[in-house]
């Protein structure tokens, strides 16, 4: 399969990947007995629903509300699932994240408290601190999302302009137990930023959330601003109120990536790791990528292994032009146009929640024949790139990866298959 359809080969283990990071899998596992009294299950996130889906599989019916992404809903028995817009936020997160306070509100010792938390939960859980309006927090987002900062300096941000984030979910709950399950979306896997960190202390300040701001040119409303200009809402790290919170990584990009490798060596490839936490420009990155593949080509002989680079992590984009664009299909552009129609090298590039950018759409293959495809018909590469049109360039070659609500979230996914020359001939 291999050398006979490397774009299918690519797609399953794509897939594979996926696959490793479903909620159906990973969370039983991880979960205790099911406490007596009264539990309350609530959370957020793109795997959310999906996550509360695998606890009632398990626990039976449970009380409790998990907000997911328009689209991404389970059938569950007693957890209410509500879902709401990312990743700019809308009225239905911000009401239901009001809800899920007031559930929490009042809970004793004897109360138990499951947060099941994945990436998405920073656009879904939507308090606005201080005098800001919904209105000011969509503007926030949207500033963010555009000006190209990683996702751990949106996440300064976003805590201290929140009433739920930075370990606030948490001290809402106590002095309830509480037992949080992560899926991770971010580099390093850092439970603090997951999801803008709901059930873990922060470290950062007002002043840090400012300088992100002055950093990257983000345009936030006035309202934002007065926020910062106050004691953040924050939760500290040794604060009591978080003493009875246990934060858990249950999936992360580590496992889905080893899952692919896995299942490339069984196939005969030579897999090599470039990292599950890389952060950076996509087409920057695509470009050191390619720059690597054609390295790796130049070197390979007949009766070599095919080798395979595979990464996952975070990238970003700054918003240049008016397309439709993600990180996973810029990156896969901008690595068609610097590998130039070369023979053997093909790639994926997708996120693992379906959704890249805003688009409904994972993200693209790219093959040696991409670039001549496109000028065949009538589609610049390079320009779709300067106005960040990347889905728009791949959907007019049928190249894109559409895969639905996966339901799951561990980031990017990407992979390089470089052929040796037999394999071409």
């Amino acid at each position: 399969m291999t050398r006979d359809d490397p774009a299918r080969f690519l797609r399953r283990l794509f897939d594979a990947a996926v696959a490793r990071a479903d909620p159906m899998r990973v969370i039983p596992e991880h979960l205790p007995p099911k406490p007596s009294g009264r539990v309350l299950v609530v959370g957020a996130g793109k795997a959310s629903a999906r996550m509360a889906e695998a606890v009632e599989s398990v626990w039976g019916p449970c009380e409790g509300l998990v907000i997911t992404r328009y689209g991404y809903a389970r059938p569950c028995e007693g957890i209410e699932i509500v879902e709401a817009a990312h990743p700019v936020p809308d009225a239905a997160g911000d009401a239901a994240t009001g809800r899920m306070l007031s559930l929490l509100a009042g809970l004793g010792t004897e109360d138990f408290v499951l947060c099941l938390i994945s990436g998405g939960g920073s656009a879904l859980l939507t308090a606005p601190a201080g005098d800001m309006t919904l209105d000011d927090k969509k503007a926030v987002n949207g500033a963010l999302l555009a000006s190209g900062a990683p996702i751990g300096a949106m996440n300064v941000v976003r805590k201290h302009l929140s009433r739920v984030k930075g370990g606030q979910l948490a001290a809402a709950a106590y002095p309830a137990r509480m037992l949080a399950l992560m899926i991770s979306d971010v580099p390093g896997d850092d439970p603090a930023a997951i999801a803008s960190g709901p059930t873990v202390g922060e470290t950062s300040t007002p002043d840090d959330a400012r300088a992100v701001i002055e950093r990257y040119r983000v345009d936030v409303p006035k309202a934002a601003l007065t926020v910062l200009d106050r004691a953040t809402g924050a939760i500290p790290v040794d604060d009591a109120r978080l003493s009875t919170t246990e934060n858990r990584v249950v999936a992360a990009p580590a496992q889905s990536l080893a899952e692919a490798a896995e299942l490339a060596r069984a196939d005969g490839i030579d897999v090599r790791h470039l990292g599950d936490a890389l952060e950076g420009e996509a087409r920057d990155l695509a470009r050191v990528h390619a720059a690597l593949a054609l390295d790796i080509a130049a070197k390979l002989s007949p009766g070599d292994a095919p080798v395979l680079l595979l990464s996952g992590g975070e990238c970003t984009v700054t918003r240049r032009g008016d397309g439709i664009g993600g990180p996973n299909a810029e990156y896969a552009l901008a690595a068609a146009i610097a590998l130039n129609g070369a023979k053997g090298i093909h790639l994926i590039a997708c996120d693992t929640d379906g959704v890249d950018g805003a688009a409904e759409v994972a993200g693209a293959l790219v093959g040696p024949d991409t670039l001549t495809r496109a000028r065949v018909a009538g589609v610049d590469p390079e320009a779709a790139l300067a106005r960040n049109d990347a889905h728009s360039f791949f959907a007019s070659l049928g190249d894109q990866v559409v895969t639905g609500p996966t339901l799951t979230n561990v980031n990017d996914f990407r992979a390089i298959l470089i052929l040796p020359p037999a394999a071409l001939s």
